[in-house]
């Protein structure tokens, strides 16, 4: 609902205007550290991601939650990774290059662990590939990026989610 204004000159510099839109809701405050307490748990997380700076902002934030947390760069690695080591949570990323996406990933596991929770985290629009995975069993989508907030409690929702 903006856009960015763009005006360059050879030599001179460029001039970057930001356009957002008004809004009359009331600005969003950080949790409170009890309400964030309450999020926290022990359970053990497989993040699949085959960006490694979103390995690493997953697992530090799922760590500071108290999980226990393994990662790994694609689709392929996530399913021979489970064949061996039950984990209570995905946290599955639905574009995935090279390789399977999120979708063809969660298939593949669901064959191997019919009850495999999840949830879908992207940086791009929620689809119709998302749609399908939550019809499949993934429980919720969380759009990249995200914060400590907003990851903690719908992974407290989904791991309290009965099967």
């Amino acid at each position: 609902q903006g856009y960015i204004d763009v005006h360059s000159t050879e030599g001179v510099g460029t001039r970057i205007d930001i356009y957002l839109p008004v809004t009359r809701k009331a600005p969003v405050t950080e949790a409170s550290p009890v309400a964030l307490e309450k999020l926290k748990g022990h359970e053990h997380i497989l993040v699949v991601d085959d960006m490694p700076e979103q390995r690493e902002i997953a697992i530090e934030l799922l760590s500071e939650l108290g999980y226990h947390v393994d990662s790994v760069a694609s689709g392929e690695e996530a399913i021979e990774f489970l064949k061996d080591n039950p984990v209570d949570l995905l946290l599955l990323d639905m574009i995935m290059d090279p390789g399977i996406d999120g979708l063809e990933t969660y298939r593949r596991i669901l064959s191997i662990r019919p009850l495999q929770k999840a949830i879908i985290v992207s940086g791009f629009s929620e689809n119709e590939r998302v749609k399908e995975a939550m019809r499949l069993g993934a429980g919720a989508y969380l759009k990249k990026p995200y914060m400590l907030e907003s990851l903690a409690k719908l992974i407290r929702e989904e791991l309290d989610t009965k099967t």
